[in-house]
């Protein structure tokens, strides 16, 4: 299922920077409003849809795993839960793009120019809440498998390099070149949407092969009836 993810996403990458191409060798901003539907850099586009799905469905995972933790009896059911919270928020904001609009009022309170450019200030509240979410999962972490746990790590890493690092980097290279739509700005971009994209679904490969590791099977019963026949096996009656 990642691989299938990441072919996606692969694909998704190429066809932006195809678009992108066809716009410097051609001229052409739009092809018939073609192009703005597959930019990674764009809002409420294929893209767009697709990094929100992603998310959807990593909470949706880290939902079950919390269900199934509480019905065994098992720890850490709240930060499973937290998770899966998380990222149903960070699908809305991908699609509404909440976090940018932090930009004017962290911007007014720290005073314009603070960071060099007036471009992704929510970056520091961003910064801070990773910050406080990294210590306050960091006991969940060294408790999960070596597996999972570098796993999270590392699509943690993918993630905030895109998500912050490479977003920050965008903004003071579209200020330097007079907010311009030059190569360069466009190579960041994309490096950026290709970063999450790359993070949410390593993150989901993490949450599928523990869910596999810890739970040989796991089933949906939506008829009433067949949940009192699974019941009446598990009982041996």
């Amino acid at each position: 299922m990642a691989r299938a993810l990441g072919g996606v996403a692969l694909f998704l990458v190429l066809l932006s920077v195809g678009a992108e191409l066809f716009k410097i060798l051609t001229g052409h901003d739009e092809v018939m409003g073609l192009r703005s539907l597959v930019l990674l850099d764009r809002e409420r586009n294929i893209p767009t849809l697709f990094s929100a799905l992603l998310m959807v469905f990593a909470a949706l995972v880290a939902g079950v795993i919390a269900v199934l933790a509480k019905k065994n009896k098992a720890g850490d059911v709240w930060k499973w839960a937290v998770l899966s919270a998380g990222f149903l928020y960070l699908a809305f904001d991908e699609d509404l793009s909440l976090h940018e609009r932090l930009s004017i009022p962290v911007e007014k309170m720290l005073g314009s120019g603070a960071l060099g450019f007036s471009h992704s200030y929510w970056a520091i509240p961003g910064l801070a809440v990773a910050l406080l979410l990294g210590l306050f999962y960091l006991r969940f972490l060294l408790r999960l498998p070596a597996k999972t746990r570098w796993t999270f790590v590392i699509a943690g890493i993918l993630f905030l390099g895109g998500a912050v690092g490479f977003e920050l980097i965008g903004g003071d290279y579209w200020e330097r070149h007079g907010g311009k739509e030059t190569l360069g700005y466009i190579l960041i971009a994309t490096v950026e949407e290709a970063l999450e994209m790359a993070g949410v679904i390593l993150f989901i490969y993490g949450l599928l092969t523990h869910l596999a590791d810890k739970y040989s099977e796991v089933r949906f019963l939506l008829d009433e009836r067949r949940r009192e026949d699974a019941r009446t096996r598990a009982a041996g009656v």
